[in-house]
């Protein structure tokens, strides 16, 4: 199956991070342990509990990691629209940040599925 590093979900979970770190690094400085150091924490999140999941003995141990990780997309979407309601962002940053957090998403849910099948069809 190969490791982790070779997961498309966890590559793009890299780029997100570090669009994520890139782009709170303009935020305003009295954000910088409020909304800016909660969506470093969330971006980073997403490629770590991917990585901490396939570090795990179980089957099921890793769908669980990986729904962290999906958590941590969730939160970092709805603190990119906090972002860009207070227009600490713009528009095609939000878009552009905002689309390749969704194909995470879908990427996460696809390998979530396809790990519960594997579980299913073992029992």
């Amino acid at each position: 199956m190969g490791t982790y590093r070779d997961l498309l979900a966890w590559q793009k979970g890299i780029k997100l991070a570090k669009a994520v770190y890139q782009l709170t690094a303009n935020y305003p400085l009295d954000e910088r342990f409020g909304l800016s150091n909660q969506m470093r924490r969330c971006a980073v999140s997403i490629p770590s509990n991917i990585a901490e999941g396939f570090g795990r003995s179980s089957n099921k141990e890793l769908i669980q990691f990986l729904y962290i990780s999906l958590g941590s997309s969730n939160e970092l979407d709805t603190q990119l629209t906090i972002s860009y309601e207070l227009s600490y962002i713009s528009g095609n940053q939000f878009q552009e940040i905002g689309k390749l957090n969704c194909e995470v998403s879908k990427m996460l849910q696809s390998l979530i599925y396809r790990r519960k099948d594997g579980l299913d069809s073992n029992s």
